[in-house]
């Protein structure tokens, strides 16, 4: 059975041209002109993802979507709305409420993407709450396509992070779990549109705004999973820098959970390490030279020695 998206609109229009829009993507699209006839779709249905005007009879759309929340927080939700200006609300498109802000008159492209990157998230989510270990490695293997310059680069961070764990001698238990997270520290990506994640060039404010946001959707997603707190926390804080200047929290020095630190150096040293969108890959003396020079600012100095100590042992 395919997914559910309801669009919510008064606009007769709206619905008519969504409808046409999706009427061959393999999604249902069920439509609702108020947002008591939406609530009344949400209690009969399994609804995937919300598309809401932000005026509506009665009632603003994001307060629908606050309500949505409360009710199915799963549903991923999408705004609509003719302010431009409101499209560029950071705070708004941060929120925990929505997803994406889509400008009135929309391009289809954009449209459609925005909402299958949102169903993306939903099946994610979905699988995760139920997932074994074969299924967290295939879900990362899949978000990886939206990025192909990132091919393999869960399998390398994972095996990084595990050479590291190793050596700090930390518990089997939680050994396990920082694995998974280092399979799945960008799973917020997700949201992020691919033109984004595959640019060559600077980002503009509200592109790098996205960018920055993947690992609060993505910690978001893993709660909802009901997944450890050691996953959530890699997800969540692999980003910070050991000077305070990362994101999303602006975390500094051991207040970065361990496990976030341990797989932010593996993730940079693989960034490092193979072609992306901006550049070549370097070399691994000149990679082990840049990251030398990251300890104390962006990366814990101890873990960046940890992982040339395993290299050296390994021989690598």
């Amino acid at each position: 059975m395919s997914e559910l998206v309801l669009f919510v609109s008064d606009e007769e229009h709206i619905l008519t041209a969504a409808g046409r829009l999706f009427a061959e993507s393999g999604l249902t699209i069920l439509k609702a002109a108020t947002p008591r006839d939406a609530m009344e779709i949400f209690r009969t249905n399994e609804i995937a993802v919300i598309v809401a005007d932000d005026q509506l009879p009665g009632m603003q759309g994001m307060e629908l979507l606050g309500r949505v929340e409360a009710l199915v927080p799963n549903t991923i939700k999408v705004l609509m709305t003719d302010s431009a200006e409101m499209a560029k609300d950071i705070a708004t498109i941060n929120s925990s409420k929505v997803f994406r802000v889509i400008v009135k008159p929309w391009e289809d492209g954009v449209l459609l993407e925005t909402v299958r990157d949102a169903v993306s998230r939903y099946k994610v989510a979905r699988s995760l709450r139920n997932a074994d270990e074969a299924m967290l490695s295939s879900l990362a293997q899949a978000i990886e396509i939206k990025d192909p310059f990132t091919k393999g680069h869960c399998d390398r961070v994972a095996r990084y992070s595990m050479m590291m764990v190793k050596a700090l001698g930390i518990p089997a238990d939680d050994a396990l779990q920082i694995k998974y997270g280092s399979w799945l520290h960008d799973c917020g990506k997700i949201g992020v549109p691919e033109a984004i994640l595959n640019h060559e060039g600077l980002l503009n404010n509200v592109a790098f705004a996205s960018i920055k946001s993947h690992p609060l959707w993505g910690a978001d997603v893993a709660r909802q999973a009901h997944l450890s707190e050691v996953v959530v926390n890699i997800i969540h804080y692999h980003h910070e820098r050991h000077d305070g200047t990362g994101y999303p929290s602006g975390l500094a020095g051991c207040s970065i959970p361990l496990e976030a630190r341990i797989v932010a150096v593996a993730d940079v040293y693989d960034a490092l390490t193979t072609d992306r969108p901006y550049r070549k890959a370097y070399p691994k003396g000149k990679a082990a030279n840049l990251m030398m020079a990251m300890k104390g600012n962006s990366l814990d100095g101890g873990m960046v020695d940890v992982l040339f100590d395993c290299f050296s042992r390994e021989g690598g």
